[in-house]
């Protein structure tokens, strides 16, 4: 299925996605971007099916050819504050805040949103393989975070972040529990399985 270039012609629409949401490590990234009505990019996808190097260079076309875009981080300390949820939905409206255009729509991927300033939205299951804004969003939102990701993996080459991402795998898992967490484990998430 081809991923729709808009909802409505003639508003101006961003597209917002987070990433980082399941992860044990890490900030929550979110972005926001607003594409040209014509964007055309037959590659672009959901970011998670597509392979790390094919996100980075749609990364490169997604940030030239916007109208606007913007990344934003939510620490883990704010995550463990307000909650994983509400942290991704605050790092949207960063994101949001952060355009250098301001939308009158807003496209949101998955099903819980809270509204931001006045502007309209509509939250969209799976949105990422339907709409090419919130494609665009899921891309620099994974690619930021892996960056991100990768420059804490040389603090703490122990938990393999650079691969794991932060996700929690088994050998992450043991990781922790060998060495204990760091600042940039989320305290309010289960860490450790039970035994």
């Amino acid at each position: 299925m081809s991923l729709k270039n808009f909802k409505y012609s003639d508003k101006i629409e961003a597209g917002c996605d987070e990433a980082g949401r399941g992860c044990l490590s890490g900030p929550v990234f979110a972005a926001a971007v607003i594409l040209p009505k014509s964007f055309r990019c037959p590659e672009l996808d959901d970011s998670k099916k597509l392979s790390e190097t094919k996100r980075n260079a749609l990364r490169k076309i997604i940030e030239e050819k916007a109208i606007a875009f913007c990344v934003a981080e939510i620490s883990p300390l704010k995550i463990d504050e307000i909650n994983i949820l509400q942290a991704s939905i605050l790092g949207m409206h960063k994101s949001l805040k952060g355009l250098a255009t301001r939308p009158n729509f807003v496209l949101v991927d998955g099903n819980k949103f809270n509204k931001f300033e006045d502007i309209e939205h509509e939250c969209v299951i799976q949105g990422d393989g339907k709409y090419k804004s919130i494609a665009a969003a899921s891309i620099l939102a994974k690619t930021y975070r892996d960056e991100y990701m990768q420059k804490i993996h040389e603090e703490h080459p122990q938990f393999d972040w650079k691969k794991n991402k932060g996700y929690p795998t088994k050998f992450h898992r043991e990781m922790i529990a060998q060495h204990g967490s760091t600042k940039y484990h989320r305290m309010s998430f289960k860490l450790l399985p039970d035994k």
